[in-house]
C-alpha cells in the first residue's frame, strides 16, 4: 500500500493493467450488478440541479424509474446509488450504436449539464472506500471487465493511467503528480514491498 495524503493506495493500481473495449463489452457495466452505481451525498443532488438538461437523453424506461424511486435510493447495504430499471439496468443507461453509454455523460460531452457522471463510474475499476480518518483505493476486478484487462495488458496501461482524468477530478493535479512519482518510485525499485 503506499499513502499520499490521507488516500492509502493498493499496489494493484499501479500494477494492474486495464483500459475500457466498448467495442467489445458493449458498456455492460452500465447494465450488469445487483444494485445502481454509488453516489456521493452532493453526486444525488447534481443531478437533480441537472435532470432537466439529462433528462432529454433519457430512454422512457429510466424516465419512469426516476419517476418511481427519485435522483437516487438506497440499495440493500444502506449505500447511496442510482436508480434501477427493473432491479438490473441504470436509469440514466442509454443505448447508441449497439453499446450501453450514460444520459448525465452524454449531456455533459454536450456542454449541457455541469455533472459529468458519477464519480464511481469514473473511478471504475478503483473503489474508494471511506473510513473515519482516510480513504481505501482498491482495485476490483469484475468478470464483465476481462476484456478491459487484455486490452489494458496488451497496450500496457496501468490502472492509474487510465483513470488519469478520474483521478485528477476527484483528487486534483498535485495529489495525481504524487502518485505518478509514487509509480516510478515502485517500477525503478527504489520503493520495495514485501508480497
Amino acid at each position: 500500500m503506499i499513502q499520499i495524503g490521507n488516500t492509502i493506495i493498493s499496489l494493484d493500481i499501479f500494477e494492474k493493467k486495464f483500459c475500457c473495449d466498448l467495442a467489445v463489452c458493449k458498456g455492460a457495466c452500465c447494465v450488469e450488478g445487483d444494485s445502481g452505481a454509488p453516489l456521493e451525498e452532493r453526486e444525488a443532488e447534481r443531478i437533480r440541479e441537472n435532470y432537466e438538461k439529462i433528462r432529454p437523453y433519457m430512454k422512457p424506461e429510466g424516465l419512469a424509474a426516476v419517476e418511481e424511486q427519485g435522483f437516487s435510493t438506497i440499495d440493500v447495504e444502506g449505500d447511496l446509488v442510482t436508480p434501477l430499471i427493473g432491479g438490473r439496468e441504470c436509469a440514466y443507461a442509454i443505448e447508441e450504436g449497439g453499446s450501453c453509454w450514460c444520459a448525465i455523460e452524454k449531456s455533459w460531452s454536450r456542454g449541457e449539464s455541469s455533472f459529468r457522471k458519477p464519480i464511481s463510474c469514473h473511478l471504475y475499476p478503483i473503489r474508494v472506500k471511506q473510513y473515519q480518518n482516510y480513504e481505501a483505493m482498491n482495485y476490483d476486478q469484475w468478470s464483465i471487465c476481462a476484456c478491459a484487462r487484455l486490452k489494458g495488458e496488451r497496450e500496457g496501461v496501468p490502472v492509474y493511467v487510465f483513470l488519469k482524468d478520474a483521478l485528477i477530478t476527484k483528487y486534483g493535479e498535485e495529489w495525481y503528480e504524487q502518485l505518478c512519482y509514487a509509480a516510478r518510485e515502485i517500477e525503478t525499485g527504489k520503493i520495495k514491498f514485501r508480497r
